[in-house]
Parts: C-alpha cells; sequence; structure tokens
C-alpha cells in the first residue's frame, strides 16, 4: 500500500478510480502550495489540474525513486516556477480578489478575530511575496507542508546541510520583512 493509500502495482498502470482517489487525497494539498506560491486562487486552481493532468499522463514514468508525495509537490513547484515565469504570468492583470482570505475563517468566530485573521493572513502574503522564489518556496514546504530537510532537499536538488542553511537565513529574512511591512 502506498502512502496516499492507493495499491500501487507493477507495472504502474493508473485506473481511473485510482486516479480520482489520488485526486481527492491530494488536489487540496497541491491547491494550497500553488496559492501559497503563486497567491492567486484562479492561478492556483489552474496550477492544480495542470498537475494532476500532467500526473496522470506520466504516471507511467513515476520511478519510485522517491516518495509519491515528493514527485508530486516536484511537479506542482515546476509548474508553478513555469507559470510565474510564462509570458502571461507577467503580462495579464488579474481581478483576484481576497475572497481566499475573507473565507478562511470560521462562521461563528467573532466579526473583529475575522478582520485579525484576514489582516495576518494578508501580511503573512504579502512578507512571503517579498521574499525570493528561492526562500518563499523553502518557507512553504517547511511551514505549510511540514516536508523534512530530506525530503525538502530532494525536491529542490540540494544537499540537507544546504536546506538547513538556507531556511535559517529564509526565515530571518521572513521574520525582518514581516516586521518592517506595514
Amino acid at each position: 500500500m502506498s502512502e496516499s493509500g492507493v495499491q500501487l502495482r507493477q507495472p504502474l498502470v493508473l485506473s481511473p478510480a485510482e486516479f480520482a482517489g489520488l485526486y481527492h487525497q491530494h488536489s487540496r494539498a497541491v491547491y494550497y502550495l500553488a496559492l501559497r506560491y503563486l497567491g492567486d486562487p484562479q492561478r492556483a486552481e489552474d496550477v492544480t489540474h495542470d498537475v494532476f493532468l500532467k500526473v496522470y499522463r506520466k504516471w507511467n514514468d513515476f520511478r519510485g525513486e522517491s516518495s509519491w508525495r515528493t514527485w508530486l509537490y516536484r511537479i506542482t513547484i515546476n509548474h508553478c516556477l513555469n507559470y510565474r515565469q510564462s509570458w502571461n504570468a507577467r503580462n495579464l492583470v488579474t481581478n483576484a480578489d481576497d475572497a481566499v482570505w475573507e473565507n478562511a475563517a470560521a462562521r461563528t468566530e467573532s466579526p473583529l478575530h475575522i478582520l485579525e485573521a484576514k489582516e495576518l493572513g494578508q501580511h503573512i502574503q504579502k512578507t512571503l511575496d517579498s521574499l525570493s522564489d528561492e526562500y518563499r518556496l523553502l518557507l512553504l514546504l517547511v511551514a505549510d507542508e511540514e516536508l523534512s530537510y530530506d525530503e525538502i532537499a530532494t525536491l529542490t536538488s540540494q544537499s540537507t546541510d544546504a536546506v538547513r542553511g538556507k531556511l535559517h537565513r529564509a526565515r530571518k529574512a521572513f521574520a525582518a520583512r514581516f516586521h518592517q511591512t506595514d
């Protein structure tokens, strides 16, 4: 049994039902990673669908040298990087609103708490956006996705010690900029 709860068999053939199970189990994590990396709910949704389309098409290319989750996140990260570097991402203006932050709070919370949570979320995203792509990615992988240093090293093609050092610098940069931004 794999970490995704889907039985993997040799040769790697993925039935529609198995793919649906993988999508159901991992699409939220992929969407959230893309959202935090891109900062736009519509773009994150597009990336999520593109990633799973790529996973379905490239399923036979999965060699099993890393975990399924690591492979999926590597595809997601690469797709986000490509998206940010694409002509469309540089030249199109979106009408993305703050719906993702507005919908984050539970309905039973006080209006003040909802406002504070929204402002904190916006402040965190603004600070993340001010960091380099590499620092932003490392912070998202360790904080949001709770990946180990070894998993991050595999995803980013770096040594574990390099990841540890860069994460230390990324955390310092985040803390300094968090207190500087309004």
